[in-house]
């Protein structure tokens, strides 16, 4: 019954950004960890950023500084705006989520949305 939803994928120019989100249902709690995961052509799933309940950040060395990462505990959603986007950025943008309880590893996911950015 757990549902992670994303939107506002899409194509976007080289320099350009675009905003992804995700919105989780059927939890009556607001989850330790949100975040956002990549999976690029032949390429393994890599952690892009993630934030905790109180609002601390993690983010992959190739988009610190560039992406940005904000969640609404309330309403249970996590954004991710991405700036200066690179073709090397494009991939399909994974939301995930962990139980009340804190672990490295999350426990529910989304189920993709594509983010290709052209040359």
């Amino acid at each position: 019954q757990v549902q992670l939803v994303e939107s506002g994928g899409g194509l976007v120019q080289f320099g350009g950004s675009l905003t992804v989100s995700c919105a989780a249902s059927g939890i009556s709690f607001s989850p330790s960890v949100m975040g956002w995961y990549r999976q690029a052509p032949g390429k393994e799933r890599e952690k892009v950023a993630t934030m905790t309940r109180l609002g601390v950040t993690t983010y992959a060395d190739s988009v610190k500084e560039r992406f940005d990462i904000s969640r609404d505990n309330d309403k249970n959603t996590v954004s991710l705006r991405m700036n200066s986007l690179k073709p090397e950025d494009t991939g399909v943008y994974y939301c995930s989520s962990t139980s009340y309880y804190y672990s490295d590893q999350p426990l529910y996911w989304g189920q993709g949305t594509q983010v290709t950015v052209s040359s």
